[in-house]
């Protein structure tokens, strides 16, 4: 098991590493500077669901659990994607946002304590 000190430092470096990635990949006209907030979103989100594979489903007292650990990570996941979606129209990203809580709260009520 990973101390919470050791993951945190991790995710600040991936947090560091993904910024370098969004830039350079805007520099090299891959990306735009108005698709770089939700690019960077998304793949926060994904590191918040690979932390959440990684914590497992013992957590200390007081620690967010994994599956909180993983609702957050979706979340960012789906705000990046709206971003996105943003672009084609605004009732897109209403629906897409209305999706993910739909099955959040979903996954929430069939979770097993």
């Amino acid at each position: 098991m990973m101390s919470e000190s050791r993951r945190q430092l991790l995710s600040i470096g991936v947090f560091f590493i993904i910024l370098f990635v969004a830039i350079l990949l805007v520099a090299a006209k891959v990306l735009t500077w108005g698709l770089f907030g939700p690019f960077v979103l998304v793949l926060l989100g994904i590191w918040a669901v690979a932390l959440a594979a990684m914590r497992g489903s013992n957590s200390q007292k007081y620690e967010r659990s994994a599956f909180s650990t993983m609702a957050m990570g979706g979340c960012l996941i789906v705000l990046g994607a709206a971003w996105y979606v943003f672009t084609f129209g605004w009732l897109y990203s209403v629906a897409l946002i209305l999706l993910a809580l739909g099955l959040i709260a979903i996954a929430a009520a069939l979770r097993r304590k």
